[in-house]
This record gives C-alpha cells, structure tokens and sequence, in this order.
C-alpha cells in the first residue's frame, strides 16, 4: 500500500557515508533551508574545507562534529512532491546498537549503507537483521563511495550477491540495491554521469514510488492509558477510558472484550477532540465508554471478541540487551508493555544470535550489552500480547531495572 508519509531509518558502519547521504538528499531535494545550507558551509570553511560538507546537515551534536561520528539517533524532516519524509539517522558504531533500535521500531523501510570499499562487514549483517527483526520488510541496499571505486560495476554486483547470500537466511522480504555515491551526487536524486551499467531507479525515485506493505493490525487493539472520572457532580456517573487506539477500529455498539479479566461489554461512545463519532480507528487517540460499569484500569487492553489474544504469564521472545551491566537468567526486571507495568523475569535464555553468521549460541546464564538472544520470559501478572510479526504495536515490550533505566527491548515470538 502506497502511503503519503515515509519513515525511514538510515544505518550501516561507521563511515559509510549516512549522514552526508542524508545531507546531500535534503540539498539537492530542496529539503534543508538556505541557511543551513550556508551555516553547513561556513563550519566547513572554517576548518579548512571547500563548499559544503554535507555531514554537518545531520550530525547536530557538538561530540559528532569533532569526532566525525553519528552517536545519537536524527531526525530530519522533508518533503517532495511526491511524498513527505521521516529519516531516522542511527549510529553506526555497536556499542550504540539501542539508538538503532529505537530509530527502527517506527521506521516502514531501512536504508543500508555499504561502503563499497570494503564491502558487506559485520554492522552491516548486524543492522540488516535488527531491522529484519523489528518488523522492516523494505530494506534498500545502498553501495556508497563507488567513486572510490572508480565505479565499478563487478564490485558492486560481488557486494550485492554477498548481501543476496546473508538474506536468504532470513524471512523473505523486500530488498533492493542501488550503487551511488553520496559526497558527488551520482544515483542520490539525480543519476549523474558516472554509472552508464546501472539502469536502475535512484534512490529518491525508489523512495518516492516504492509501495509499502505497513503490515497494519486490523484486530482492535485499545491499551487504557488514563480512566477518566470527571470531579464534577453533574458528570458523577461518567466513566471514559482514554488511550490511543494500536491498531484496528473500533464502533459504537460493538461488543468489546477487557483483558487481561476477560470481562465483555459493549462501546457507547467514542469522543475526540472534536467531538462524538460513530467509529474510530489507529492510531486516533480517542476516549471510549463501555454499557457496564466494568472495572478498568491503566494497562487493560480493550479488543475485539473474536480475536482477542490470550492474557500470558509466560512467552518466548527475542531480546536486544542495551545495558552496560549484564543480564542474567533469573533477575527480577520491570516489564512495560503499551501501558501496563508488570514484574517480570527472564527465567532461560534459550541461545544468543549471532547477527553476523546467523549462528545459535546455547547454554549462556547471562547476556551482554548488544547482544540479541531468544529467551523465555515469566511475568508476575498476565499480558495480553500479540507475536510481534503480528502486531508490532502489541508485541513489543521494554525491560528496565531497579534504577529505572531502560535495559532490554523485546519482541513477542510466542
């Protein structure tokens, strides 16, 4: 399905070029404003360059610039004629690895750079696969500096096949690739002279017209964020159950479930900001009212009947570690999942994954920061979940420790 908003995040290893590719779209798009531009020219002449360095567009923090480094996640805002853009520029270096996931949870489509001086390495398996593991089925393959190159198409199709070989270990999915060089411009938004073999789209083209499936829910899924009861005598008897909707739509008179209880009831009202509505649908955030005085409360899930998922105090899923200090099987964590907080520990680790080989490592009592493992999970009180491929609204959920930091990002395998 087609839709009038992109988000996109950009990845690969440290120097493959992301943040001048990002720069050099939002010039030659027209995307940047004109003082930007000039202030990106200036900083450059200031320490010895020529023109523009397309980099300083992106990397905003003060660290970056003097380290030549992206170590935070941007975000950058344009527009075409076409269609209106999201870019998510994550960092490249692994000990960064939970900016990346954070950048992707949201993102429709990754975009992989390679520098085409060295080929596939192992940030770039490792930032294909977390993308591939969050739910991105649109990858596009970027084979940047071919000018270094001298723009040669065998080293190109040897980094594309290479990438062919690494992807077909995973789910299939959408990928595309595309050799350019971000620092002239060639196969960015214009073709440019210098890659007469390739007759291909550009990458503004494929990001303009590529059609994406956005896997949508189509099952109502409402986590209550917030039980409403107005302070005001003559709204006594009001109850409204506030949240914004993850996926699916919902109507007035539809019979709803409330988990993870299991109560059924059915909707009597559905408001906006605007006013009363029939139905509504994701990700409105809305406020709903329910025929029974049902007891509700924040991190309940309102569904549908039919399809409502079955309340788990235990489950399989894939977790990418993000702490310093590490994981051991048996710790006692926080689990949020939508709005619901809940005790949690991560009682097995089945076996870590190795997102270079795809290889399984078995029999490990603890984790380490970046690593990504299937693990088994108990909670102290049920959560109605969905797998994540399912629903990816549903099927995510954070651990965070004593501290109230945030340490794991999980994904419901079952």
């Amino acid at each position: 399905m087609s839709v009038g908003l992109l988000r996109f995040l950009t990845a690969g290893s440290v120097d493959d070029g992301k943040s001048t590719l990002i720069g050099r779209m939002l010039v030659d798009a027209r995307g940047a404003f004109e003082d930007q531009v000039s202030a990106a020219t200036r900083d450059n002449e200031r320490r010895g360059g020529k023109g523009i360095d397309f980099s300083l567009l992106t990397d905003g923090l003060k660290a970056e610039r003097e380290q030549g480094i992206t170590i935070d996640v941007a975000y950058r805002y344009f527009a075409t004629e076409h269609r209106k853009f999201i870019i998510a520029d994550a960092p490249g270096h692994e000990q960064y690895t939970r900016n990346m996931v954070t950048g992707a949870s949201t993102a429709d489509l990754a975009l992989v750079l390679v520098d085409a001086r060295y080929g596939v390495v192992t940030q770039s398996r490792r930032h294909a696969f977390i993308a591939h593991l969050l739910g991105i089925r649109h990858i596009i393959v970027a084979v940047n500096k071919m000018d270094l190159m001298d723009y040669s198409q065998a080293t190109y199709e040897t980094i594309c096949s290479d990438f062919r070989n690494f992807f077909a270990q995973l789910d299939p999915i959408d990928v595309r690739f595309i050799p350019m060089s971000a620092l002239l411009g060639d196969m960015v938004v214009t073709r440019g002279d210098n890659l007469p073999w390739y007759q291909g789209p550009t990458l503004m083209d494929t990001l303009e017209t590529i059609e994406i499936d956005t896997q949508s829910a189509s099952e109502l899924r409402f986590p209550v964020q917030l039980v409403n009861r107005p302070p005001m005598p003559e709204l006594a008897d009001f109850r409204g159950y506030m949240g914004r909707i993850a996926s699916g739509r919902v109507n007035v008179g539809q019979e709803v479930a409330i988990l993870p209880a299991g109560r059924r009831t059915k909707v009597t009202g559905i408001a906006t900001f605007g006013g009363e509505i029939q139905s509504a649908f994701a990700p409105q955030s809305v406020t709903i009212t329910l025929a029974e005085d049902v007891d509700i409360s924040r991190g309940d899930l309102i569904t549908g009947v039919d399809d409502a998922p079955a309340p788990k105090k235990e489950f399989e899923a894939t977790l990418c570690w993000m702490s310093q200090h590490p994981m051991r099987a048996g710790a006692k964590y926080l689990l949020r999942h939508t709005t619901r907080k809940v005790k949690a520990i991560v009682s097995k680790i089945e076996y870590r994954i190795d997102p270079n080989t795809m290889g399984k490592e078995a029999g490990l009592t603890e984790l380490r920061q970046n690593d990504i493992a299937r693990v088994t999970v108990k909670t102290l009180l049920p959560i109605a979940c969905d797998p994540y491929r399912k629903n990816r609204e549903t099927g995510a959920f954070i651990l965070i420790d004593e501290a109230n930091d945030t340490v794991g990002a999980g994904f419901v395998e079952s």
